[in-house]
This record gives C-alpha cells, sequence and structure tokens, in this order.
C-alpha cells in the first residue's frame, strides 16, 4: 500500500510528540513534514523540544534529524503533505485562519484543536460513533471553494470518556446526564516537572471544560440535514471539571436518568456488544473492543487502565442504581490517545477508508 505522505502543525507540543510516537511505524502514514512556531524553525526536531520531550519512549531517530519547519510557512509545508495532523497552541480565532489557510491548499486538516469545533460544516469525530457526519466536508468544500481540501476535527479529551459508555444507550431517551471529570495533567500539556502546584493537590476549574464536556456531546449525536451537522436537543448535561494529580488518563463520574430506563443487564450487553465502523473496516489504530466493562468493585482506575487496548479503549466500571437519577456509574480513557492524538490519528484513518483524503499528485 502506498502511504501517505503526512504532517505534523505544532510538532513540539505535548499532542504533537504523541502524533510523532504513534506514527513513527503506522502502516498507512509517513512523516514528511514536521512544524511549530517560527522560534523552533531551522533547527533539528531533536534541538527544537529539547528536554520538553515528555513521551516515555525516545524520539524516533529518523525523526530527530528532521528540520522543523515554520507552521505559517503554509504552502511550502502542504506541497511535502497529502494531509497534515495539527495540534497548535495559538488564539483560537488564529487556529481557525491557520488551519482553513492548510485546507486552501487542497491539503486536509485532521485537527486537535477547539477553533472550528462550532462550525456546522466541520465533522467532529468520535469514529466508532459518528461516521457519517463525514459528509458534512462536501458543504464545508463549498464553503472553502476547495476541491479536496477541509478540516475536521476530534471532540474534547474529557467528553471521550463518557460518550462513548451512553451512546449504545441513546435509543433508551437519556433525559438528562451529570458528570464530574478527573483529569489528567498531560491535558493541560504539563508534567509534573513542569507543574509543581498539582502534587499534592486538586485544582476545581479548568478553563473552558465544562462548557465544552456539556455541549460537544450534542453535536456528536446530532444528525444531518441539509449537509450540515444538527446538534442534538437532548440530553440535558451538566459537566464539573477538575484537575487531578495524575499524569494520564481521565475519569469520570456519570449520573444518568433515561425516558425508558433500561435493565442493568440489558446496559451490560449494549456495551458489550457495540462495535463501531472502524472495528467493521479493521483499521490499524481501532480497538478491537472498543467499550469494556469491569466487575471488580474498584475498577475501573487510572493507572491500571487507561492503556487498555493501547489506549484507545473506553473501560467502564461500578454500574450502580442511583437514589436521584436512574444509574450512575464510573468510565475511564487516555486523554492523549483516544482522547487527542490518537482519536486523530484513528479519524484520519477512517477518512482515508471513507475516500475522503486522495493522495496527491
Amino acid at each position: 500500500m502506498q502511504k501517505y505522505r503526512v504532517g505534523i502543525i505544532g510538532a513540539t507540543g505535548m499532542v504533537g510528540q504523541r502524533f510523532i510516537t504513534l506514527l513513527a511505524d503506522h502502516p498507512w502514514f509517513e512523516i514528511h513534514a514536521l512544524a511549530a512556531s517560527a522560534r523552533s524553525a531551522g533547527i533539528t526536531y531533536e534541538e527544537a523540544v529539547g528536554s520538553r520531550w515528555a513521551m516515555k519512549t525516545p524520539i524516533p531517530e529518523k525523526v530527530a534529524k528532521m528540520v522543523v519547519m515554520d507552521a505559517s510557512d503554509v504552502k511550502n509545508v502542504s506541497d511535502l503533505c497529502d494531509f497534515v495532523f495539527c495540534a497548535v497552541n495559538m488564539k483560537k480565532d488564529e487556529i481557525k485562519a491557520l488551519e482553513e489557510a492548510y485546507a486552501k491548499t487542497e491539503t486536509p486538516v485532521i485537527s486537535n484543536n477547539s477553533a472550528n469545533r462550532g462550525m456546522a460544516d466541520v465533522p467532529m469525530l468520535i469514529p466508532e460513533i459518528n461516521p457519517e457526519h463525514a459528509h458534512a466536508i462536501e458543504r464545508q468544500r463549498e464553503r472553502l471553494g476547495t476541491k479536496v481540501g477541509f478540516i475536521a476535527v476530534k471532540p474534547n479529551c474529557s467528553i471521550q470518556s463518557y460518550v462513548p459508555a451512553l451512546t449504545p444507550l441513546y435509543s433508551c431517551g437519556i433525559e438528562s446526564v451529570m458528570v464530574s471529570t478527573y483529569q489528567a495533567i498531560s491535558g493541560a500539556g504539563k508534567t509534573f516537572e513542569t507543574m509543581p502546584e498539582i502534587i499534592d493537590n486538586v485544582i476545581p476549574f479548568i478553563s473552558g471544560e465544562e462548557e465544552k464536556s456539556e455541549q460537544e456531546p450534542l453535536k456528536i449525536w446530532g444528525k444531518l440535514e441539509n449537509g450540515l451537522i444538527v446538534n442534538a436537543a437532548s440530553p440535558k448535561i451538566s459537566a464539573h471539571c477538575v484537575r487531578v494529580p495524575v499524569s494520564d488518563g481521565h475519569l469520570a463520574t456519570v449520573f444518568v436518568k433515561f425516558k425508558n430506563k433500561p435493565t442493568k443487564e440489558q446496559m451490560l450487553a449494549a456495551w458489550a456488544t457495540f462495535k463501531g465502523e472502524p472495528q467493521k473496516l479493521e483499521l490499524p489504530s481501532a480497538p478491537k473492543q472498543f467499550l469494556q466493562y469491569m466487575t471488580e468493585e474498584n475498577r475501573p482506575q487510572t493507572k491500571l487502565d487507561r492503556d487498555f487496548e493501547h489506549g484507545m479503549g473506553i473501560c467502564i466500571g461500578r454500574l450502580r442504581d442511583d437514589p436521584i437519577f436512574d444509574y450512575r456509574f464510573v468510565c475511564i480513557s487516555h486523554n492523549t490517545l483516544r482522547g487527542a492524538a490518537g482519536g486523530g490519528v484513528e479519524s484520519a484513518e477512517l477518512l482515508c477508508a471513507q475516500g475522503w483524503i486522495p493522495y496527491k499528485k
């Protein structure tokens, strides 16, 4: 199989580093360009990232000596790539303009950023849940004036623990959800060395996170109407998001009320049998078992279970009755794998398999 030539925009940051580890030996994709801010441009990747490399494995040898390009040099970066992943740390309006600039060079953009998530013609993908939203690309191309270029985004990392668990139950009429997420410091691009204030501490505020947690699931569950994604009207979601002293992994406690209350047995069966398009297509990054229910009273645990299915699966546990809602349970996802770079790579695989991303001539 001919490999797609890919670029990573924002390659020196935490998510950019994770993209590098996932793409270094990918069967479909090959890194052809690394781009970052002007201060990193013109030097090798290992020089640019220096002591900020936060992954457990060393920088891949073939990447270490690559010269970093300026992310604002859109044409030269695009010329090297069939498509790009974007994980930059900039103001939202700047990100929006940058991603559109790449798309207008007929280079598809798979974005980890939130700047374009609210656009009705920009698919926000969890590939197992809403692959049909990719058809919004047709309307987006009309808006951008492109034949091939487009932007697709992945949702906020915090919702990827509980939205996958709720989706198989959606047909039961989910009326309301209350969720608290306990989020790892890597979600802020930090390690314990660079965030000493989190040690022996919990910070009960993450800017913008609760709004995203309450609104983005409605787009995930939305429907295509005239080529645009229309958000679902329900359920109502109340979210509280806190930063906890954990390196990786977002844990969520979920409380849910149904219009048509299922039994616990029905819920467990729905989780055990749920599969999506990535499993049917056997995409390289797709977990064989997307959702796993754990029967132990003290599971899932962040440290023990975040790497389930190479960090691409979701663990669920502690399903029980609730005196206010119908049920409550606990979920966990790996925030920089399923929730960030891994989800982006799987989305790119899906879009390639569906024919949305062609090879450049």
